[in-house]
């Protein structure tokens, strides 16, 4: 009897795409995953709404406004097992740079060079880019800026047989 394929989604809230950069670097190994899984949700293709149940969902980016508090919730919602990728999923990194400044002097500048402060279409930035454990329970942590390729695959050949990967030996901050 054939086991049936996992439902996987990548999901990229406040990052630079690296993380996803590094997933597309799998090369011949996404053709042996997508024998494992059905790619359900992923700014790599063309689904609108994150489905109702997921097996694995990898998310790269730090949470940085409402739209992405929101995604969070219903993410975790409908997941089995939530993987933090990257950094800024893991620490906000990059993203979390804006604190110190706070959104209001950010709003200011953006506005001096004649953008509007605060466009309609444009969800309302956190007071704080957070990562994304400070508001859902995460499962994985995989750090990296990004974390290779060859992490990625590793992470998720674990997760489909079964196992809580240990990346400890295959990636660290900033790696």
């Amino acid at each position: 009897m054939m086991n049936e394929k996992k439902k996987f989604a990548t999901v990229w809230l406040d990052g630079c795409s690296g993380c996803h950069m590094s997933f597309l670097d799998l090369d011949e190994r996404l053709l042996d995953l997508l024998l494992q899984v059905d790619l359900v949700y992923s700014p790599l293709v063309d689904f609108k709404e994150f489905p109702e149940l997921v097996d694995i969902t990898l998310v790269e980016g730090a949470i940085s406004s409402e739209g992405d508090a929101e995604k969070i919730l219903r993410i975790r919602e409908h997941t089995k097992i939530l993987v933090s990728l990257g950094d800024c999923a893991v620490t906000a990194n990059v993203p979390s740079m804006r604190n110190p400044i706070g959104v209001n002097a950010i709003l200011e500048r953006v506005s001096a060079y004649g953008l509007p402060k605060q466009p309609t279409d444009v969800p309302l930035l956190c007071t704080w880019a957070q990562p994304v454990h400070t508001a859902v329970k995460v499962d994985v942590f995989v750090p990296g800026c990004p974390p290779s390729a060859d992490t990625i695959f590793y992470v998720l050949q674990e997760l489909l047989a079964g196992r809580l990967p240990d990346v400890t030996a295959h990636t660290r901050f900033g790696a």
